[in-house]
């Protein structure tokens, strides 16, 4: 598909002169911007898939909500049968 963007002389100038420094042109910088800015389908995909996930998810911190405090983690207390590590402590 082509698109026509007005630009003013002098920045096209700047940008032309910037592509070739890198080995490139502003048509290819245009073209791989408007892709990350749209995001591409692979990212779309993983995007969707993400979503799909966390709708099904079961995973929640309990019907009382979060009972414990960062200083509770840090001391490595033990949570039901699980001890919490403190992993800079190594």
């Amino acid at each position: 598909m082509n698109l026509t963007i007005t630009v003013d002389d002098e920045v096209l100038r700047r940008a032309r002169i910037r592509a070739l420094s890198q080995g490139t042109s502003v048509n290819a910088v245009l073209r791989e911007f408007l892709e990350s800015y749209a995001g591409s389908e692979v990212e779309a995909a993983a995007r969707t898939r993400l979503a799909k996930l966390a709708r099904g998810s079961t995973a929640s911190s309990g019907p009382g909500g979060r009972t414990w405090t960062r200083e509770d983690l840090q001391s490595g207390q033990d949570f039901e049968g699980v001890v919490v590590e403190n992993p800079f402590e190594r």
